[in-house]
């Protein structure tokens, strides 16, 4: 072993960026290790993917295991709405849906990579000790219960892990750290660069029910195992329905951090109260077994004003987090690995980890995740447009793409340049048929250079 260090790269966190990145460098030859504060499985929110990842576990060679394993498949995606009123669709080529309904199923169109016309829906705790387990068989060494609790960064071409085993204090030396750590932001709060997002500040209250009615709330009874956004009359409030197992369903409310202050001690009632604002839906609640307790996820939305550095990198929720309505938490995790895996083999090979190795992962990965904010930015701020460029065939396979996370080796989509500036066309004319549909959130430009 080298004595000047421990390992070529020290990453902080096990989750789907750690894992991942940690099997692309085992299989590439660096020594790697994973320090992970958890012992795994454990209970993570998070549990729908979309088929942005099916590349990445090609690559690190992890398919099978997710495809034979216990995971639901998840063909498509369906958004429902209280409002029923039609679509007003001007010079769309739509159809009739109400406003804020829409359904996209994945195999409309071809992406990149993908091999199969389903994502899947998963059990975070088994689906996370998958990859763990997948990046230890490839060589990469795996701590669990280790939490590390500061990077000394006063040697910057050789950081310090600073961590606790059990009773004793202990420091490992490594070439790089990557922090991977996801909303607990180690290195970003660490080095003072974390950045709240003043649009998307959300607050979500979650759990599991058994035997729910899925067919009963949605619109298309062959799309009862689809993910699906259930928008309620509160403003800028949704509900999440994950198919985690054939009988077991994640139910999340989310909505802003105003609404959820008075809320906060008492989950299950605010939880009840939100749902019930949609009758069919807390009544098909009602009828099913909830099987665990309520759980809040608070301060959804962050950026970086730096994610790179000397011999250090942030990668998935660790560098930014978006509003996750489009299920994007994981394959930004996994592809932001995947992109900093070419970085970092890069900078292995000229034994040069100065920042400039990583300008392209920078770039690439804001490129992405700034797609993913926008499109979700466009769908907060003007609902019935959303479902007006799903119905209309000139637009609906970029949407589509955005969908399915393909946002990442590719310009922006022509459907989202075309949405900002019908936006900006409804918020400048108060007369528009479409004015008042207007949501309260609007992406401002500071929000926008937040990452």
């Amino acid at each position: 072993m080298n004595t000047d260090h421990d390992y070529d790269v020290g990453i902080i966190g096990g989750g789907p960026a750690g894992s991942t990145l940690a099997s692309y460098l085992a299989k590439a030859g660096l020594s790697v290790a994973v320090f992970e504060a958890e012992f795994f499985p454990r209970e993570h929110v998070g549990e729908s993917l979309v088929p942005a990842v099916i590349p990445v576990l090609h690559d690190i060679g992890a398919v099978d295991k997710i495809e034979n394993g216990p995971f639901v498949r998840k063909y498509g995606a369906a958004w429902t709405s209280s409002d029923t009123r039609p679509t007003s669709t001007m010079e769309f080529d739509a159809g009739s849906h109400g406003l804020g309904v829409a359904e996209i199923a994945y195999e409309e169109r071809e992406q990149p990579g993908v091999d199969r016309t389903y994502a899947w829906h998963v059990d975070r705790g088994e689906f996370d000790l998958v990859l763990l387990k997948h990046a230890e068989e490839l060589g990469a060494k795996i701590y669990q219960g280790v939490r590390v609790n500061r990077v000394d960064f006063s040697r910057a071409d050789r950081p310090v892990l600073e961590m606790k085993i059990g009773n004793q204090r202990t420091k490992v030396p490594v070439r790089m750290v990557v922090d991977a750590t996801g909303r607990q932001t180690l290195l970003g709060s660490q080095l003072k660069v974390k950045v709240n997002d003043p649009v998307f500040n959300q607050y979500a209250v979650h759990t599991w029910f058994e035997d729910l009615d899925r067919e009963s709330l949605a619109r298309r009874p062959e799309d009862a195992d689809y993910i699906h956004v259930h928008f309620l009359p509160e403003e800028d409030t949704w509900v999440w329905q994950i198919p985690i197992t054939e009988t077991i369903t994640s139910i999340g409310v989310v909505t802003q951090k105003e609404r959820f202050k008075t809320a906060k001690d008492d989950l299950e009632g605010f939880f009840w109260k939100t749902v019930d604002s949609r009758p069919e839906l807390g009544d098909a609640l009602r009828k099913a077994k909830r099987l665990r307790k309520f759980k809040s996820e608070g301060d959804y939305s962050y950026g970086m004003r730096e994610i790179s550095g000397d011999s250090r990198l942030l990668i998935g929720d660790a560098a930014r987090f978006v509003d996750p309505i489009f299920s994007s938490g994981v394959s930004v995790a996994m592809n932001s690995a995947r992109l900093a895996a070419k970085s970092i083999i890069a900078a292995h090979e000229a034994d040069d980890f100065t920042k400039h190795r990583f300008d392209e992962y920078v770039s690439t990965l804001r490129r992405g995740v700034s797609i993913w904010y926008d499109f979700i930015s466009m769908y907060y701020r003007l609902n019935v447009l959303f479902t007006a460029f799903i119905d209309d065939p000139r637009y609906r396979d970029d949407v589509i793409r955005m969908l399915q996370g393909d946002v990442y080796d590719a310009d922006e989509p022509a459907a989202l340049t075309a949405m900002k500036e019908y936006v900006a066309a409804v918020e400048a004319d108060p007369t528009h048929l479409w004015h008042s549909h207007l949501g309260n959130l609007k992406a401002s430009a500071s929000a926008l250079a937040l990452f």
